[in-house]
């Protein structure tokens, strides 16, 4: 059989290869701004007073020079480490809440079950619904938990409930759309065979959709719980409480052996839900 030699014509730019292309022209442009037009020399990072300044504060971190570095009193330890077990209910409160609102509405929130192909039923206001839904995910997490936090602050008083409502919101968009995603990726051949049988819609999505969607929801959810974590430090900055009010006091207070603790407890919390979370995974699996 003869090898088809005909050299490919014009092969067209698809979506996936202009964006290549404009990211790697956006590339090169910033760092041309960077360098001729905004007269930036990386060489000033390595100067003589930077380094003066980043010993002196690795310094004051190890409590060198302090009679009582707070990594080495009992006191600091146990204030500390209740700071830490607040910071842990904020980002089980911030998932609970998140999940929670996330399969209350991923169904109606998936685009097989807005045009009946999932559900096998097809309803006038399914449409509506799911793009009220849709922008619900969207709006939730555009807006920064930060921001979110700076918002909920004016309404509650300062403490961990304000700092999870905040991350609730923010990761309840974006495991929304994760999960109602892996929803419209669904092999639907069972679920035809379930309603073949005579499933009713409750039936369908009890017994078809949701054991085969469960394990990735399940992964998705720790996941985001492991980024929950490691922002809850940051969405202490506002006052939402935890580990992360206390690191800003402590900066604002030159506290620094008090920060090289905040910072061993938060590095030995991040360790332990990295080492649950990945159990959980292998669980499911």
């Amino acid at each position: 059989m003869k090898k088809n030699l005909t050299p490919i014509k014009g092969r067209k730019l698809n979506f996936v290869d202009f964006s290549l292309f404009f990211v790697c022209v956006l590339m090169i442009i910033s760092w041309i701004f960077i360098f001729y037009a905004d007269q930036a020399d990386l060489s000033k990072l390595f100067s003589e007073k930077n380094a003066f300044y980043a010993k002196k504060f690795l310094k004051n971190m190890a409590g060198v020079g302090e009679e009582n570095p707070a990594f080495t009193t009992k006191e600091s330890w146990k204030n500390v480490l209740v700071l830490t077990y607040e910071t842990l209910k904020m980002s089980v409160l911030a998932i609970g809440f998140s999940a929670i609102g996330m399969f209350l509405t991923v169904i109606p929130g998936a685009r097989n079950a807005a045009n009946g192909t999932l559900t096998l039923s097809k309803k006038w206001y399914n449409p509506i619904l799911f793009g009220m839904i849709r922008f619900l995910y969207i709006f939730s997490r555009a807006v920064p938990e930060l921001v979110w936090a700076m918002i909920i602050i004016f309404i509650f008083k300062p403490g961990i409930l304000p700092g999870a409502l905040a991350l609730a919101l923010h990761n309840f968009g974006i495991l929304g759309k994760l999960c109602a995603e892996v929803i419209e990726d669904l092999d639907l051949r069972p679920i035809r065979n379930l309603a073949s049988s005579g499933a009713n819609t409750g039936q369908i999505l009890m017994y078809g959709v949701l054991p085969s969607v469960m394990p990735k929801f399940i992964t998705f959810i720790l996941y985001r719980w492991e980024v929950i974590i490691r922002t809850t430090i940051v969405i202490g900055f506002v006052g939402a409480g935890g580990l992360g009010l206390h690191f800003k006091l402590s900066m604002s207070w030159f506290n620094y052996s008090e920060i090289t603790l905040i910072l061993i407890c938060y590095l030995i919390l991040v360790f332990l839900a990295d080492l649950l979370s990945e159990g959980f995974r292998k669980m499911i699996e």
